[in-house]
This record gives C-alpha cells, sequence and structure tokens, in this order.
C-alpha cells in the first residue's frame, strides 16, 4: 500500500482567469502546473514538517468523520485505513507553497480523495454525463474545510491533471490550451510576494463587498466582461487581442480589489499598466502570496521588475 501511495503525484494548479468572478457566474480557466507537486509518503523517524503534516491530515480525517456524522458526507471513506496509515507516519510530501494560490490545499484534498475514497469518480469516467460537476461538488465539500468556503475548482484541477474550463455556473468542461511558443518573446509568469495570503480571509471581504449593490453591479458586468474576453482571446491565440482585454482587466482589479493587492505592490501594478510592458493580475485569493503577470516582452518586463523574483509558467 505504501507503494502505490508514492506513485501517485498531485500538482499545482493556476487558475489563469477568473478569481473572484467565478463566484459570480464569470468564465474561469484553470490549467495544472507541474514546476510544484505533492504526494504522499511515510515518515519513519518525522522532522518537525512530516509531523505537522501528519497532524494536519489528522485534523481533515477529523472534519470528514464529523461530515459523516451529520449525514453531509458527499462520498464514503475507508476510515480504518486512513487511521492505519496515519499511525505509520503518513505524511503528504509536497513542494506547492501554502497560502501562494497555487492548490496547496487543493492538492492534499485530490490526495486524500484518490487514495482513501471508496469508488471514487476516475478520469475516465468524467464524461459521462454530471460526473464532473458531481466531482467538484464533492471536492469543494471536502476542502471547505481548509477556506471556509470553496468552488472545489483547485482540487479538480490538481485530481484531473488537466485544464479546465468554466462557462458558467454548473457548465465546466475540460479544454485544450494553444501550444506553448517555446520562442516566443511573451511570457505569462509568477511574481512572488514574499508572504502567504489567507484565502478564507479574501473570500469573506470579497463576500462583505459584495453587499454593495454598486461593487456587486461592477463584479457581474465590468469584472465578467473583462474576465471573459480574456479567456475567449487565450483560447484562440489572439495575443494582440489578449493584452487589449488584460490592461482592462488589470485595472479593473486595481481600481476595485485593493484589500486583495498588496501595499507595496499597488505602484508595481500601476507600472506595468502604464508602461504596457506587462499586466498584472491576481493568482487565486490574493493578499498576498503570488501574483500573475503577462507580458509580451518577458526581458523587458523582466529589466522592470528586477528586484522581484519572476518565474515563467507559459511561453507565448
Amino acid at each position: 500500500m505504501a507503494e502505490m501511495i508514492k506513485d501517485s503525484l498531485y500538482y499545482a494548479k493556476i487558475l489563469l482567469f477568473g478569481e473572484y468572478g467565478i463566484i459570480e457566474d464569470s468564465m474561469g480557466l484553470s490549467i495544472p502546473y507541474h514546476f510544484f507537486k505533492g504526494s504522499f509518503d511515510f515518515a519513519v523517524i518525522p522532522t518537525e514538517f512530516q509531523r505537522n503534516s501528519n497532524e494536519s491530515i489528522r485534523a481533515f480525517v477529523s472534519h470528514l468523520h464529523s461530515l459523516e456524522a451529520q449525514g453531509e458526507l458527499p462520498c464514503k471513506f475507508d476510515f480504518a485505513r486512513i487511521q492505519h496509515d496515519l499511525d505509520a507516519g503518513l505524511y503528504f510530501d509536497s513542494s506547492i507553497p501554502q497560502g501562494f494560490g497555487v492548490g496547496s490545499s487543493g492538492a492534499l484534498v485530490a490526495a486524500v480523495y484518490n487514495q482513501y475514497a471508496v469508488n471514487p469518480i476516475v478520469q475516465g469516467d468524467i464524461m459521462v454525463k454530471d460526473n464532473l460537476n458531481l466531482l467538484k461538488s464533492t471536492l469543494a465539500k471536502l476542502e471547505s474545510f481548509f477556506h471556509g468556503k470553496s468552488s472545489g475548482l483547485d482540487p479538480l484541477i490538481c485530481y484531473l491533471n488537466l485544464p479546465i474550463l468554466i462557462k458558467g455556473q454548473g457548465d465546466l468542461g475540460t479544454v485544450g490550451i494553444p501550444t506553448e511558443n517555446a520562442e516566443g518573446k511573451g511570457a505569462i509568469f509568477l511574481m512572488n510576494s514574499g508572504s502567504p495570503g489567507k484565502t478564507q480571509n479574501m473570500v469573506s471581504i470579497f463576500l462583505n463587498k459584495l453587499k454593495d449593490d454598486g461593487f456587486r453591479n461592477m463584479v457581474k458586468t465590468q469584472l465578467k466582461k473583462q474576465n471573459d474576453d480574456c479567456v475567449k482571446s487565450f483560447l484562440k491565440g489572439d495575443v494582440t487581442q489578449l493584452f487589449g482585454h488584460l490592461k482592462g482587466l488589470s485595472q479593473l482589479l486595481l481600481d476595485n480589489f485593493r484589500p486583495m493587492i498588496p501595499d507595496h505592490f499597488e505602484q508595481v501594478w500601476r507600472q506595468g499598466i502604464e508602461s504596457g510592458a506587462y499586466y498584472l493580475k491576481l493568482c487565486g485569493s490574493g493578499g498576498g502570496g503570488f501574483i500573475l503577470g503577462f507580458t509580451q516582452d518577458f526581458e523587458k518586463a523582466e529589466s522592470l521588475l528586477k528586484e522581484h523574483k519572476l518565474q515563467v509558467i507559459y511561453k507565448m
């Protein structure tokens, strides 16, 4: 059993478009990111990291037990086997940074579901009617332990290891994305803000702001349009059109999502819009973690952002 567990890898994810908007029916596009990954393993003499991971899984499993007791667990788990493995030193050996918007909790949820759910929905069955939505809602219920509220998208990407396109509430499917241009000057990149964000806090701020009619109207109209236009032009491979929409999206986020943009990045964010050299957007819930950047000239963007560590995730 230990060997089977060790063989399965769960990758990070990046929500290219759709943060916050998908809560209000915008499109979303999320892709696996193979630079960061996690897998189950067993510790013989546990380090502090391994011990903390084991305790975190125990707390999660305890939450699943309580859901079962309330009749709210969306699928059955082999709790006896989980307990046996936890006592044998099970931990999640992960390089996915926590609180950086790239799916650390999603990967763990995907791993627990894949290894310990009884009759999990497997990749070969996701094209069966409603299975993809059922899987997403199941994983959302499980991940709510970590964030208070979850769309289920992060663990879904981590579980399937496929790009997912959300067209609207309840309408999602796998999608092919344009092939990278290895020789291209442009790039999508991650910029490290230097500190983790707290997803639950950021989502709470957003939900409170939605109570304001003006903000909610902006999300349902302006944010949805800019975001959806970005998704469509990216999937078409229309780079010129994409960067026109990205400028508008970056400005809209700067004007309306200030709590989610770390203070010391406001000027860097504005510099990108004014120079046209790059455009920044949130990566996940914001408040810290990674910031997502888009540029048609990576060398130029890297020069302007030389004080920050950039990580290319896609060349275009």
